[in-house]
């Protein structure tokens, strides 16, 4: 069913302006929680915030369920005294593209002197936290942090590479690690820790101002994952615990030769017979963490892609029938109505947009696709419903003054000054403007959008290896004119945010 109608910006947390190389929970995702206030944006939107795996994306996690360390603010636990402040001195402060190595290698050291410190003199109160946390998470955290320290030992190799009792999971090598590992463990632990109290605390902060969080589920896992090595029996794997295919999409307007995005496929036969509880669980587990829940590629839940997993390219794939409504109802059931919207883009068949709006799901539109041939005129507000979350572009899209200034065939861009006239403030603001004033519930706006910025600040290119997930703004970007600008069409196209709901917790971190 449709969102309260309200608007926001698409940021994900590394391009904030923190020190340390990367954007992280401190100081400047505070100041853009009130920036999106005083814009009177209702929604923040992130991408997944899983800990990061093979190219550093985002989408890409070697966990569904814990958080990347890299965006703990080690500026908030110095203010715990979990840190001593003078060892973050030699920390980059310069806003320069992520160097996700050399983050990698500065900050995971810092991370884990701090977790020791907390497990060595943290107060009772905090003592107590923490011990919670880890007795209501044990059903995800054990297995990761195990998985975790495992993987840093063998020096990131896949775990089916490791020796064969721990890759096959044999309960007697498992007790063993578990014991030699205690404290390496512990300290893992300690970190998810973080994770968690400093992403309560700033989600609580933002329901404070009337900003909520949409969060990002991507449909699929990584093979080197926590979720895989803990659960192969969900996933086609072979009897060498090798996929024997997977995901990806066929040839599209991203991509000639289509991607392959190399996620091994669900066992969904095995999954019905187990209630969906791991993905129930995962569901669950977003709501504790978002106020919405975009369900990346939600077409492979009616149909996937299915690549043989020794074809180099997505191009001889064949598609086979998903969960469909039978996951769907099965989640209804357990947990009750979800705030999700599905990313319905690309090719998608009627079969996709019936499972949808038997859902009363929300689909997703991007005013970039919607000037070439009329077909494409569906993602333009004239055909929108309250049914539908608007975009000027997602982190996929170069962004709106990058897309204009680049080989724009001259219908489509007849076609945009027609539709939108002539702005004296650039395409970028013709755009937001029509995504507000659009009958859409909400409607999503990448920061570079509202900065005007080129292709330079592009997010990601879809099949482009290296060079992605990037992008960082400096906080003089974020000029008071835009945000005026913002809130004088939240308050006309009627987007003024409602109040949250309030957290009660007590978030300390």
């Amino acid at each position: 069913m449709p969102f309260a109608r309200a608007s926001g910006l698409l940021l994900h947390p590394t391009s904030l302006p923190s020190r340390g190389g990367i954007g992280d929970f401190g100081p400047a995702a505070y100041a853009f929680a009130d920036y999106l206030a005083s814009a009177r944006q209702g929604v923040w939107q992130v991408l997944p915030l899983g800990p990061l795996g093979y190219g550093d994306s985002p989408y890409s996690s070697t966990s569904a369920f814990a958080g990347n360390p890299l965006l703990i603010s080690l500026d908030r636990l110095a203010d715990r005294g979990w840190i001593d402040r003078a060892k973050l001195d030699a920390l980059p402060s310069a806003v320069e593209r992520v160097n996700y190595s050399a983050v990698f290698h500065q900050k995971l050291p810092l991370l884990f002197e701090a977790a020791r410190n907390f497990l060595h003199s943290a107060s009772d109160k905090a003592r107590s936290r923490y011990e919670n946390f880890c007795r209501d998470n044990h059903w995800w955290l054990d297995d990761f942090v195990l998985f975790d320290a495992l993987r840093a030992q063998a020096r990131l190799e896949s775990w089916n590479r490791w020796q064969r009792d721990l890759t096959h999971r044999e309960p007697a090598a498992l007790e063993k690690t578990r014991a030699e590992m205690h404290d390496n463990l512990d300290l893992r632990s300690a970190v998810q820790f973080f994770f968690y109290e400093q992403w309560q605390a700033l989600r609580s902060y933002c329901h404070q101002h009337a900003v909520r969080i949409a969060g990002d589920i991507a449909i699929f896992v990584s093979f080197d994952s926590a979720d895989v090595w803990t659960h192969p029996d969900l996933f086609r794997l072979n009897a060498d615990l090798v996929p024997e295919v997977v995901a990806g999409v066929p040839p599209d307007f991203f991509s000639k030769q289509g991607q392959r995005w190399g996620n091994p496929l669900y066992r969904w036969d095995v999954m019905k017979s187990q209630g969906y509880s791991w993905w129930i669980d995962r569901l669950r587990w977003a709501t504790r963490n978002f106020d919405y829940i975009r369900l990346d590629h939600f077409r492979g839940f009616a149909q996937f892609w299915e690549i043989p997993a020794d074809e180099p390219t997505a191009i001889n794939g064949r598609w086979v029938d998903g969960p469909k409504d039978d996951l769907f109802e099965k989640v209804r059931e357990t947990l009750g109505g979800l705030p999700f919207f599905a990313e319905d883009l690309g090719y998608i068949t009627p079969d996709v947009h019936a499972l949808r709006e038997r859902l009363r799901i929300p689909g997703m539109a991007v005013l970039q696709f919607g000037f070439g041939d009329p077909g494409a005129h569906m993602y333009l507000p004239h055909a929108f419903t309250a049914e539908k979350v608007v975009y000027t572009g997602t982190h996929d899209n170069d962004t709106l003054r990058g897309w204009w200034n680049s080989a724009l065939p001259e219908k489509e861009r007849r076609h945009v000054e027609a539709y939108l006239g002539r702005s004296d403030d650039g395409v970028n603001w013709a755009m937001i403007r029509a995504a507000l004033a659009s009958p859409a519930s909400l409607a999503v706006i990448p920061l570079q959008d509202v900065l005007g910025l080129g292709s330079e600040a592009r997010m990601n290119v879809p099949s482009l290896n290296g060079g992605n997930w990037c992008w960082r703004f400096s906080q003089e970007m974020l000029r008071p004119e835009f945000a005026e600008k913002l809130a004088t069409l939240a308050e006309v196209c009627d987007r003024v945010p409602e109040p949250a709901a309030a957290n009660e917790e007590d978030w300390a971190a």
